[in-house]
C-alpha cells in the first residue's frame, strides 16, 4: 500500500511537471533606440507617449521616428500590454484619430523583427522594440522605469 505522504509527493512531483510544461519560454522584450536619440532610459508614460506619437522629439531635439510590428504579431501585443500597458487595439485608436484628425502620422509598420532592428539602426532618432539580447553597435537598448 502507498502512504500518503509518497502519494502527496508524486501529485506535487506531477503539479510542477505539469507548470513547467505549460508555461511557455518568452525571452524578454527589449525597447531599443538608435544610438543618435541620446537617450539610456524611458519611463513607462515616456515611451507610451513616443509610441502613442504625442512626443515628437527625443531631449537631444531629434525628431523621434517609430518603428512597430503589425497589430497582430504576438510580440507587438506582449510590447503592448507589459511596457506599454495598453492593448493594441488602443494603439490602433489613437493613431487613426491623428490620422483622420490630421494632427499627426501612424508609426512604421514593419514586417519583420529583423527588419525593426535593420531600421532602428539606420534612422536617426528612431525607437522599437525587439525579443531577447540586441548586439548591434548602432542600437542602444532602453531600460524601462
Amino acid at each position: 500500500m502507498i502512504s500518503r505522504r509518497s502519494v502527496r509527493n508524486i501529485l506535487k512531483g506531477l503539479v510542477a511537471a505539469a507548470l513547467c510544461c505549460a508555461t511557455p519560454y518568452v525571452s524578454p522584450q527589449e525597447l531599443i533606440a538608435n544610438r543618435d536619440a541620446g537617450v539610456e532610459s524611458l519611463t513607462r508614460n515616456e515611451a507610451r507617449l513616443y509610441f502613442t506619437m504625442r512626443l515628437k522629439n527625443w531631449p537631444n531635439g531629434t525628431l523621434v521616428k517609430v518603428f512597430v510590428l503589425p497589430d497582430n504579431n504576438p510580440l507587438h501585443i506582449r510590447f503592448s500590454n507589459e511596457v506599454l500597458g495598453l492593448y493594441p487595439y488602443q494603439l490602433r485608436r489613437v493613431w487613426d484619430r491623428q490620422i483622420f484628425s490630421g494632427t499627426g502620422q501612424a508609426p512604421t509598420t514593419v514586417s519583420s523583427e529583423q527588419e525593426m532592428l535593420e531600421r532602428v539602426a539606420k534612422t536617426p532618432g528612431a525607437i522599437g522594440y525587439a525579443d531577447g539580447p540586441i548586439d548591434h553597435s548602432n542600437i542602444r537598448l532602453l531600460e524601462v522605469r
